[in-house]
This record gives C-alpha cells, sequence and structure tokens, in this order.
C-alpha cells in the first residue's frame, strides 16, 4: 500500500490510524488482549460485575438506613393506654355485650421482684441486655421461619415489643415493621434497659383484660407484684407467648401445653443461672384463681363474648393484643330469639329441678350448642348458669368423654369405606353383629378387648340397626375394627371434630366414645351428617369492623367429605334411635328427628346429640366439684340413681328443638341410602337379654364366664339354656373337645346353679369357672378359651383398655 497518491493502490487512512496496526492477539498499546467470553460462561457475572452489584446494595442499604433514621421519629404513645371497648351484637343488631375498660396500673420497675423479671426475660428474650435493640439475624430468621410453614414468629426482641406495644400497634403490616425498626434503634440509644424493660412489663397483654404485670397479678393470683414467687412469676412471664391458650383456669384441657411452657421459662431461668437446680426442683404449679369476670358479662353474655373472642384468634382474623386493643364491632350468628329459648330450656328441665339440700345437685353443669344445618352459622350456645359464676365454657371446653354419640361416626365410616364384617358381609343397617356383654372384639392384632355393655346386658346376636337403638357397645368395637380405628378417626376429623382431639385415637376403644371433643365440635360433626356428608367449618361471626372498615372474615365454604349415602344411611338408623331407641325422649321436638345418646365414664357426663333436616344440636349434662374442678359421676343428681343420656340431656333438645323452629314448614328428611339399607330381612332366631346376677363365688353363676360371653355365633342352634347359649361360639361345631363336652354338661346342669369348677365352651375350647378374676375381669371367673376356628386363643376379662362403663 502506498501513501502516495500519485501511485496505484492508493488509499485514505482513517484520522485515528495512527502508527503502525497492532500485532494480532495484543490491544493496541501492545498489551495481551483478554479472551472474549464464550459458551456457558457467558450466563455469569464476572467478579467485576459481582464486586460491583455487592456494593451497590451496600450502598443502597446504607442510604436507606441513614434515610430511615432520619425520617422515622419516635412518635407519642398510642391510644392502646385508653383502649375502647369491643361492642358483641346478635344477628340481628341486638347488644349482647360491651367488654370492660382497659384494666391497667404502671408500677415502677423497682417493685418487680428480680426472679419476677428474670423469668420474662427467660420467656422472652434471654439476651436482653448483653444485645443491640434489633437483632437482624432473629428477625431474618423468623421470616424464613414463616414463609416455609413453621409458624408465624416475630423475631422481635423487647424492645422492639415495646415499641410496637406502646408506640404502634399490633398489625402485620411490612410498614409496621420498617417503622419498629428503626424507632427500637433510636429507642435503645436514648432509653437505658431498665426503662426499656419497665415499659414493656407495664404494656404488654397477660390476658383476662390485664394490661401490665401489675394488673396480672392481681388478675390471676390476687396479689400486688411485689408479692409474686419465682413460681408465679414464671407463670404470667408463659402467658405473654398465647395469654388464652395458656389460663388453665379457663382452658383446662390446655394445662399440659401451660405446663410445658412454664417449664420452659424456669428451665432457661436454670440454664442462664437466675435460679439453682435445687430450687427449681423445688418449684411446684401455682394453679391461677379462677377469674373474676365483670358484672356487665353475667349469664350467658360472658361465655359468648369468650367463645368469639376464641373464634376470632383462633381462626387468625385477630392477634389477641389486637382485639383486646378495642374499637371493634362484632356481630355474631347467634341468633336471640333462639338463644333465649336455649336457657329456658335448660332452666325448666335442669337447674330448676336442682336441690340444694342433695350434694350430688352442686355438681350439675349444662353445655350445649346448635347449629344451622344448611350455613354451618351456630344460632344459639348455651356455656353455663352464669359467667361471673361458672368461669369455664361448657360448650367448648374438650375434657369430658363424649361416650355413645360418637358411635355414628364408626357407622358413617363404615359405609363411606365399603367395609365388611369379618366373615366378609358388607356393614348396613341389616347387618347382624354378635351383641353380648364382653365379647372379645375378633381381627384386632392388639391386646384383647371385650368392652361391656350397658348394665352388663348381653343381647345375642342383633342388627346394626338395633344396636344403634340400644347402644350396644360390644358390636361397635367390633365394627370399629372391621372398618380399621385409623379410617374411623379419619371420617370423625372430616364431619368436624379437630384432629388434636384429647384421646382421640386408632384403637378398638374409639367406637365408645373416650374422646374429649366440645360440644360444639360435636355440634360440628352431627351438621356434617345433616347435610348429607356436606362439611363446612362452624361460624360464629357474621361480621367485624372496626372505623366503619370491614375485617376480612374466614371463607366457609361446604366441601363433600363423605359420600351422601353415608351420611344419609346414618341418618336413617339414628332416626330409629328416636323413634324407639334410647332417644324417646327427643319426639318432644314434634319433629321429624335423627339422634344419639351417649354417657362418659363413671357417668361423669351424660350427651344427647341430634338434629333435624334445619338443626343440628347437642346438650351434655356434665358432673363437676365448684371447688376443686374435678370432675364429678352424675349418680343422685336430680334425684335420680344416675342420669343418661336419653334423660335430661334429650328432654333439653327437644324442648330448645321445637321452640327454636316453632312456626315454619315441617320438613322430613330427604335420604338416599347405600343398597341393602332398606333391606327387610327375616327375623333371626332370637335371643332374649339377659340381665346379669351378682355371683356367688368368684365364679360367674350360671355356667357363664368371660371366656364363655366372647363365643356365641351362629354355630349356635338348637336346645341349650341360657349359660350353655352365653358361651358357645363358632368354633362349637368345628374345635369341641373334651372340655367342651364336659362344659355342656356340667357347665350348663352344675354351673348354673352354684358355679362350678367347669363352664360352658368358648370358641370350641375349654373353660374354667370358678378361679381368680383375670386383669380387667369384673368379679368374674378367669377364664381360657381353647383354639377353635372363631378366633383362636381368648383371654376372658383382659380388656387390654377400660372402656367407658356404660353407653
Amino acid at each position: 500500500m502506498s501513501d502516495d497518491p500519485q501511485q496505484p493502490g492508493w488509499t485514505p487512512r482513517d484520522a485515528t490510524d495512527v502508527g503502525p496496526e497492532p500485532a494480532p492477539g495484543t490491544e493496541g498499546n501492545g498489551r495481551k488482549a483478554r479472551p472474549r467470553r464464550t459458551g456457558w460462561r457467558r450466563a455469569f457475572p464476572t467478579w467485576r460485575m459481582v464486586l460491583g452489584g455487592l456494593l451497590l446494595i451496600a450502598l443502597l442499604l446504607i442510604g436507606g438506613f441513614v434515610a430511615g433514621y432520619t425520617i422515622v421519629d419516635i412518635p407519642p404513645a398510642n391510644a392502646a393506654a385508653t383502649a375502647q371497648s369491643n361492642v358483641y351484637l346478635y344477628e340481628d343488631g341486638t347488644q349482647i355485650a360491651r367488654d370492660g375498660e382497659v384494666n391497667r396500673e404502671n408500677i415502677s420497675l423497682a417493685q418487680v421482684p428480680l426472679t419476677v423479671q428474670r423469668a420474662v426475660l427467660a420467656a422472652e428474650d434471654r439476651d436482653f441486655y448483653s444485645e443491640s435493640a434489633v437483632d437482624p439475624k432473629a428477625m431474618v430468621r423468623a421470616a424464613w421461619n414463616t414463609l416455609t410453614g413453621k409458624g408465624k414468629q416475630s423475631g422481635s426482641t423487647i424492645t422492639q415489643q415495646y415499641v410496637k406495644n406502646y408506640y404502634l400497634g399490633q398489625e402485620q403490616t411490612v410498614s409496621r415493621k420498617v417503622k419498629e425498626f428503626f424507632i427500637a434503634v433510636k429507642l435503645g440509644r436514648e432509653e437505658s434497659k431498665s426503662e426499656i424493660l419497665q415499659g414493656y412489663l407495664n404494656t404488654s397483654y397477660f390476658g383476662r383484660n390485664a394490661y401490665g404485670v401489675q394488673a396480672a397479678a392481681q388478675g390471676y393470683y390476687g396479689k400486688d407484684v411485689e408479692e409474686l414467687d419465682t413460681a408465679e412469676g414464671a407463670y404470667l412471664a408463659s402467658l405473654l407467648n398465647a395469654p388464652s391458650a395458656y389460663d388453665v383456669a379457663t382452658h383446662p384441657e390446655n394445662r399440659a401445653a401451660a405446663l410445658a411452657r412454664w417449664n420452659y421459662v424456669l428451665d432457661g431461668m436454670v440454664k442462664e443461672q437466675w435460679l439453682s437446680p435445687s430450687e427449681r426442683a423445688r418449684t411446684t404449679f401455682p394453679m391461677p384463681h379462677r377469674a373474676k369476670p365483670a358484672t356487665g358479662l353475667s349469664g350467658q353474655r360472658g361465655y359468648i363474648v369468650q367463645a368469639v373472642e376464641d373464634y376470632l384468634t383462633g381462626h387468625d382474623v385477630l392477634d389477641e393484643n389486637t382485639l383486646a386493643a378495642g374499637g371493634y364491632r362484632i356481630t355474631t350468628t347467634l341468633q336471640k330469639p333462639k338463644q333465649d329459648a336455649f336457657a329456658e330450656a335448660v332452666d325448666d328441665q335442669v337447674m330448676s329441678q336442682l336441690d340444694a339440700d342433695n350434694p350430688a345437685d352442686r355438681n350439675v353443669r349444662v353445655g350445649g350448642a346448635s347449629i344451622e344445618t344448611a350455613t354451618g352459622e351456630v344460632v344459639a350456645m348455651y356455656g353455663g348458669v352464669d359467667y361471673t359464676k361458672q368461669y369455664v365454657n361448657n360448650a367448648t371446653r374438650r375434657d369430658y368423654q363424649v361416650g355413645s354419640t360418637f358411635k355414628p361416626f364408626v357407622f358413617t365410616s363404615a359405609v363411606e369405606n365399603g367395609s365388611t364384617t369379618q366373615e366378609g358381609e358388607p356393614i348396613t343397617p341389616n347387618t347382624y353383629y354378635d351383641g353380648n356383654d364382653q365379647r372379645p372384639v375378633q381381627g384386632w392384632p392388639g391386646r384383647p378387648y371385650a368392652p361391656e355393655n350397658e348394665d352388663r346386658v348381653s343381647y345375642g346376636h342383633i342388627t346394626v340397626r338395633t344396636a344403634t337403638d340400644k347402644s350396644v357397645n360390644s358390636v361397635y368395637a367390633q365394627m370399629a375394627v372391621d372398618v380399621g380405628p385409623a379410617k374411623v378417626e379419619q371420617t370423625a376429623i372430616d364431619l368436624g371434630l379437630p384432629p388434636g382431639t384429647p384421646d382421640l385415637s386408632p384403637t378398638p376403644s374409639i367406637a365408645l366414645g373416650p374422646a374429649t371433643a366440645s360440644v360444639l365440635d360435636m355440634a360440628e360433626a352431627y351438621a356434617t351428617l345433616a347435610n348429607h356428608g356436606r362439611h363446612g367449618t362452624y361460624t360464629l361471626v357474621k361480621k367485624v369492623s372496626k372505623d366503619g372498615v370491614d375485617v376480612t372474615l374466614p371463607s366457609a365454604d361446604a366441601q363433600q367429605v363423605v359420600s351422601r349415602e353415608a351420611a344419609d344411611t346414618t341418618t336413617s338408623i339414628l332416626r330409629s334411635v328416636v323413634e324407639g331407641g334410647t332417644g324417646a325422649e327427643a319426639q318432644s321436638a314434634g319433629r321429624p328427628a335423627a339422634g344419639k345418646t351417649g354417657t362418659a365414664e363413671e357417668d361423669k357426663a351424660a350427651w344427647f346429640a341430634g338434629y333435624t333436616p334445619e338443626l343440628a344440636t347437642v346438650v351434655a349434662v356434665m358432673g363437676q366439684d365448684p371447688a376443686t374442678g374435678a370432675q364429678k359421676p352424675l349418680y343422685g343428681a336430680l334425684g335420680l340413681p344416675r342420669i343418661n343420656g336419653g334423660g335430661a340431656p334429650a328432654k333439653i333438645w327437644g324442648q330448645f328443638t321445637a321452640a327454636a323452629l316453632e312456626g315454619t314448614e315441617v320438613n322430613d328428611f330427604d335420604l338416599e341410602l347405600q343398597e341393602g339399607a332398606e333391606e327387610e330381612l327375616p327375623p333371626f332366631e332370637p335371643t332374649e337379654p339377659t340381665e346379669p346376677t351378682e355371683p356367688d363365688t368368684p365364679g360367674r353363676t350360671q355356667g357363664q364366664t368371660e371366656g364363655q360371653t366372647p363365643g356365641q355365633t351362629e354355630g349356635q342352634s338348637q336346645g341349650q339354656s341360657q349359660g350353655q347359649t352365653e358361651g358357645q361360639t363358632q368354633g362349637q361345631n368345628q374345635g369341641q373337645s373334651q372340655g367342651q363336652n364336659q362344659g355342656q354338661s356340667q357347665g350348663q346342669n352344675q354351673g348354673q346353679t352354684n358355679g362350678g369348677a367347669t363352664g360352658g365352651q368358648a370358641d370350641g375350647g375349654t373353660t374354667t369357672g370358678g378361679g381368680p378374676t383375670s386383669q380387667g375381669a369384673d368379679s368374674t371367673g378367669a377364664t381360657t378359651g381353647g383354639p377353635g376356628p372363631a378366633g383362636g386363643l381368648l383371654t376372658g376379662g383382659m380388656t387390654g383398655e377400660r372402656p367407658p362403663r356404660a353407653e
């Protein structure tokens, strides 16, 4: 290439083209050029980009912090110190109650015993004196746990909690958390730790409308804070985490959780060396006093307010502190005419019948709830005689066994799961079962289980419908095994019982109702049956608003949880209970009705749970010592030897239902039944119910032992006496032995009168009467049936677990 423009091939040079061209692979300055990023490396930023990004983020954070710290000032105290009352209304707008003024008395930190201060720190913030005002790591950890479903956690220090209580509010918003952060940082620089702790103790909510530790000391122990000991201080500190849940006087069923939290606080004090192990070992749980509610909450009003508060906090509508701050207008689903009718029915059938001179009558308590089946709305609730006299709500407590009101859930589960008997027969209302007293269940791999029937009556072979009418324990225990106890448990939960219901466990005894669901829980489950298997979580609140702004309420959309055939077929056998079984008193409602009676162990509670097409209502009469709170049998109450579900509970149910539905159209049930439910079967060879007699010796009279009773099946056909009848099994024709042959003769002829040495047969084997009582036996001879085709080796009297004695 020539520079002479006169020469051929000349081309002009670019103005920037100065000097010789760089060599290949080098830059203009002679340095080696960086190779271009190719392939997968192009998808990743360079280290310069990463470093630049981090520096930018750091600058933004520092700038944001400086701006926030400059902009956010410490505001004046919020309005919580002069909080408004909440107003509770019936569905029609009629006022139920207005809760009381905020209870607070400020004190100095010097008035709070050091052990009480340390108990609060052990519960809420053990590093309070050594840490900064905020803990970013805890905040990040709490946010992560909340996002990953491990429960809502605040991650707040005591300083942050104090800021929230005193300067801001309880709303869970990003803006509030940002303000809380900066105010806490400023407060930590301007106030001492002691001043912050004092403010926290004076503003924290402890439940029972008590703001501050002084009000809590008076509310729970009737003393000033200076008089609190370590155990009492630890209990009050426990309440800060969940005041209602850990108030063991209001919710006795939560005692285990409260004790666990109390122990956590004390163990934390030991770990921080604020309490010696020896003193910790001597510390016993300080049971708080029963609350003294305001007179404005007398009668049913206090129970309603308590139940509504539990509903709102339990369904995450409002937290306790926010609700306690007040100013809410709460419209319930309760209907005043029905509420009044419930109270009147209880007064007519129970309270007016109590005798002040009868010691048993002082233990009587009543709880009830009624739910509209189509909507799931609670239209009436009876919590007790008077909230100011009996503080615990009998409609929502979960500490009394539901007894045989649980049995319909077993049958519903059987139909829902297409279950069969041990012989492979589908379970329908017309299926036959052995209804003899203390018949061991077959097909259960666990310990032998042979429940007693009510009053120890043996029924022989009876249909499921008859077994339901008469509430036969032996039939339903066997049915629970045929279905599978775990499936029964799941069906009960699907119908409406809470998964955490105490003593709801997958064993054969589940059928007899050892679970301690509340009256309201049972009403919800029975409402599902009445609603053809569609379940909508019960609703107690219709509307909540504050300053004209509505609060979002949880959805109560109904879902089909069991098939219509399963629910409706259960309804069909429960109608029979009312028409001619143990619930006949419910006919006083004058409506088509279905229901079930139930009795808790040792007759400590009697239940009636029933429904019409419109209303599902459950009533329980409970025994409780008013001084100690201990559960008591109802023997002798109301002047009766005993109270069962077909008595006072069914009478209350009938009177209330008649009044609640007065003036409305009478509707019959519209049922779609499982196949075979309507089939009429020829009557089975009858077996008359037998009343047990007291034995003259440790052995069973009439040739009957606990080894005989379980054995009776269809193998029995002709000529045997009652003593022989109660001893025979399917193995009679196949597995007989010398012991059996002797049992048929000696056991029948001699054992019937004197309970001789040889009894009747069980499972085709030998049984021995007159022996010592075996485990779980009730003054009866221990017997062991030989191996037979009907069930193998059975040990009489060894129940394995003790069921409720009655229904």
